[in-house]
């Protein structure tokens, strides 16, 4: 008598090629589709980083070649505050640098809760039509309430005054819609617009506040959103400190390397 064609091996080898095959189309879809995932997100970044410098009006459905036109990566040494020229900024991965044991240290006063800090840092020139400069980008990150949340804070050239502070890549993130993600509301990235960060005796003043009383320096908290806040200050008490941008503050307001 013939074997029957339903017997448990026969079904069993057909489902683990069958697996086998997907497995396959699945891994040479994903190689395949890699670079174009890679050029989107970086585009994405772009956009976020002309969006910090007032420039998206600019963008007719070609963000790059608005990037091109007015950005420059540079990298800066955060130990030193200088720009370190031997270092291709646009191919620099400052958060891969950040997981690397040899290019990143562990901070002394973690406040922003980021565990490993790159020792070099990107930094974005904003330059207008005639070439001059017109503001920095500062990348900033810090925990929130339930994730790292990472921005853009754009300065005037006087390093002093902020012209924009943008929250992006929070696909990832667990802030809570309407609470912690109200980081991305228009009207709270309006309160930052013209604010100081240091006082006329050069002490960091900035401050999100649920009682904003300084005008110069304070934004006022997120309604509901108490450790989203404060999340927002410890990250720019990091980043705009001796641990972070601090000597690139301090080297670009003396005319050190602007």
């Amino acid at each position: 008598m013939a074997k029957s064609n339903d017997s448990f091996g026969k079904t069993l080898g057909v489902v683990i090629g069958l697996c086998l095959v997907c497995s396959l189309v699945v891994s040479s879809a994903a190689v395949a589709l890699k670079p174009l995932q890679e050029k989107n997100k970086a585009q994405d970044t772009q956009k976020y980083i002309l969006e910090a410098a007032n420039l998206m009006d600019r963008v007719n459905g070609d963000v790059a070649s608005v990037y091109d036109q007015y950005i420059e990566a540079k990298v800066v040494d955060l130990a030193t505050g200088q720009f370190d020229g031997s270092i291709d900024a646009d191919a620099y991965d400052q958060r891969k640098a950040a997981r690397d044991t040899a290019t990143s240290v562990v901070p002394q006063n973690d406040i922003a809760s980021i565990k490993r800090r790159a020792s070099l840092a990107k930094v974005y020139l904003v330059k207008n039509d005639a070439g001059e400069l017109d503001s920095v980008i500062l990348p900033v990150h810090g925990y929130g309430l339930w994730s790292t949340m990472y921005a853009f804070l754009a300065l005037e050239p006087d390093m002093n005054t902020v012209k924009a502070m943008v929250y992006y890549d929070f696909s990832d993130s667990g802030e809570t819609p309407g609470l912690g993600g109200e980081v991305q509301n228009p009207k709270w990235k309006a309160l930052w617009v013209g604010k100081k960060l240091f006082d006329n005796q050069g002490d960091l003043k900035i401050r999100v506040a649920k009682m904003a009383t300084d005008k110069q320096h304070d934004v006022d908290a997120l309604s509901g959103a108490t450790l989203t806040s404060n999340g927002v200050q410890n990250t720019l008490m990091f980043w705009l400190g001796d641990e972070g941008f601090g000597p690139f503050i301090a080297n670009a307001r003396q005319g050190g390397v602007l």
